[in-house]
């Protein structure tokens, strides 16, 4: 078990790392004139993973932090089709679109309110522009199960959509009603259906913990019901609960939140209980069977993240598409406007709808290296990156590697001269264990409504 009180003192606010630097540090000062430089020198030798941003909801669940509309009108949706058919046309303007594309994600919202028939819309756009899929490209889609037919699921699976991910969150019925979605199980159970019918190859479900109402014997039930599922992959998320940046989140009482040392009894158990059942940690908050791709590029240490999550897909330029996505090149984070008034009106000027961003200079590419090895792997070969970056490592990170050895001295974490590596436990504490190499933190230290909490 685990020992609650160690953890609970790294119970404190920091990224989640997703990017590095993290999305804090983009802004206007990058300019339009400078990203549209970027795209157009890009090596066109490098592979594209291409990310759609579909955001319309119906309604709001409580939990989600991700970017959103909510609609039930029909035009709004016929609307931003043809605003994406736009955005794609003036991309093509500065894109070497022939360039093999080796990933492509559907996000949301809720990519599945579109209909078949608009969905099959979309994808025929993006295929026009984009003609050079690989064979084995990873093209994936988040779905809700309340919002999924068997024409949208045929639809998908002829354009070569081969990886699906169903939002459970939870199955219990007062945790559903607290936080405004109620999702029987044999919804999902019929969604998980469809998917197999149609020869997905890889079905993940995505829970979270930390939610209201939750407690270690309710979330016992929720695995179980999801284990009946036979999933490729879980990702169980911890829940941010960061109110002062979504005002959903503000609808939900925090004194019905479970308390850290509860959801650290339901971390355990969580993997305690998918390990037991032949699943295997992966990253952060993930799991996977022995079979599956990730576990085998985690074996090997090849495993990579990016706004997408984990794949085994890098060495890729991210070209982000829609309403609030987020592009990646080798030195830079690019991010689309967030307001659709705007959106709009930078497609109408004949403009990407690129509103901010960050340049990596030669100390962000450094520490970007290190935190997403240690985020996708938990271990760093510290000659490999000696050599790529013609440094020493412990002369160029003399405050991280001082702040690493109490991570040492408690079994949390194994370094030497040649390596670092996480033990099992010291893997559950990876946002804490990647932040010494963060040069961005300090500024943050003194407040608490910047991240959501790491434990």
């Amino acid at each position: 078990m685990l020992d609650f009180s160690k953890f609970l003192k790294y119970s404190k606010p920091g990224p989640r790392y997703t990017s590095y630097p993290t999305a804090l540090e983009f802004s206007d000062s990058y300019g339009y004139d400078e990203y549209i430089n970027k795209i157009q020198n890009q090596d066109s030798s490098r592979p594209l993973s291409l990310y759609f941003h579909l955001p319309f909801c119906r309604n709001a669940c409580y939990f989600c932090g991700c970017n959103v509309v909510f609609t039930s009108k029909e035009d709004k949706m016929i609307r931003y089709i043809e605003y994406l058919k736009r955005e794609l046309k003036i991309l093509s303007q500065y894109l070497d679109m022939k360039r093999e594309v080796i990933q492509m994600h559907f996000g949301g919202g809720t990519p599945t309110f579109f209909s078949a028939s608009q969905l099959k819309e979309i994808i025929d756009e993006i295929k026009s522009y984009f003609p050079n899929f690989v064979k084995d490209a990873e093209i994936s889609c988040e779905i809700d199960p309340r919002h999924i037919d068997e024409d949208q699921m045929r639809v998908m699976a002829e354009a070569g959509f081969n990886r699906v991910s169903f939002g459970i969150q939870d199955f219990n019925e007062k945790v559903q009603q607290a936080v405004h979605r109620i999702q029987p199980y044999d919804v999902t159970k019929k969604a998980m259906d469809l998917a197999r019918k149609y020869n997905m190859v890889s079905v993940n479900v995505d829970l979270i913990y930390g939610l209201p109402y939750q407690n270690l014997e309710t979330f016992k039930e929720t695995l179980s019901l999801a284990l009946t599922l036979n999933p490729d992959r879980f990702a169980v998320f911890n829940y941010a609960h960061v109110p002062w940046m979504k005002k959903t989140m503000r609808k939900i009482d925090e004194t019905t939140l479970p308390l850290p040392d509860e959801k650290l009894q339901i971390m355990q158990y969580t993997i305690d209980f998918l390990t037991s059942h032949g699943y295997k940690m992966i990253g952060m908050d993930h799991f996977a069977k022995p079979e599956d791709e990730l576990f085998k590029a985690i074996e090997k240490g090849q495993l990579h993240r990016n706004f997408q999550g984990y794949t085994t897909k890098g060495g890729a330029d991210l070209i982000g598409v829609g309403l609030t996505s987020i592009g990646e090149g080798v030195d830079y984070y690019a991010q689309n406007y967030k307001d659709m008034k705007l959106y709009e009106a930078a497609i109408d000027e004949g403009k990407l709808p690129f509103e901010r961003g960050v340049v990596l200079n030669e100390d962000d590419q450094i520490r970007q290296f290190v935190i997403m090895e240690l985020m996708s792997n938990f271990k760093l070969d510290i000659k490999r990156f000696e050599t790529l970056f013609n440094v020493n490592f412990k002369e160029y990170f003399p405050d991280a590697v001082d702040e690493l050895k109490v991570f040492v001295e408690e079994e949390l974490l194994i370094m030497d001269e040649n390596h670092i590596e996480c033990s099992q436990t010291g893997t559950l504490l990876i946002r804490n264990i990647a932040q010494p190499f963060d040069a961005y933190m300090k500024k943050y230290a003194k407040s608490s409504k910047t991240f959501s909490k790491t434990v």
